[in-house]
């Protein structure tokens, strides 16, 4: 089964966490596919992560680059895998059908919205039910990660 990570985003928003939790999955040499709520999100990602530091640099792509299968970091709004990544991240409420084709999920929710907060509980439940490994993390003072909980 899936090790589902719960990253409740409590300090840093989301725009910031993800570049952070992405140099992690890339300096460990894993690909990583990010599963945006929206074609337009996606656009909005793709930029950040090319601005999100001024010392930093993240190689990622979308469909508006093409070339998937060279991209180590895939931004979509479709559940999709075409660079051969073995993690996931979910953010903005995306529902992807089939978690279990993936190692790793992150799920990334706002803990400032009480509606992402109610949606991320839910999810944990039917996550729980098909029988993924469960992990919560919550963001820390200094936008590092604790774990909380295991279920």
């Amino acid at each position: 089964m899936t090790q589902v990570g719960f990253y409740h985003l409590l300090r840093l928003p989301l725009e910031q966490a993800l570049p952070r939790l992405l140099e992690k999955a890339l300096a460990a040499g894993l690909r990583v596919v990010v599963l945006a709520g929206s074609a337009e999100r996606v656009a909005y990602l793709d930029d950040r992560l090319w601005t999100y530091a001024d010392e930093s640099w993240l190689p990622h792509g979308s469909a508006r680059d093409g070339d998937a299968e060279s991209q180590p970091v895939w931004l979509t709004d479709r559940e999709e895998n075409p660079n051969g990544a073995s993690v996931l991240i979910v953010c903005d409420g995306a529902e992807p059908a089939r978690i279990g084709d993936w190692a790793r999920c992150l799920d990334l929710f706002d803990g400032n919205d009480p509606d992402a907060v109610q949606a991320a509980r839910e999810r944990w439940k039917r996550r729980k039910a098909e029988g993924h490994e469960l992990v919560y993390y919550q963001q820390t003072e200094r936008g590092g990660w604790e774990e909380k909980a295991r279920g």
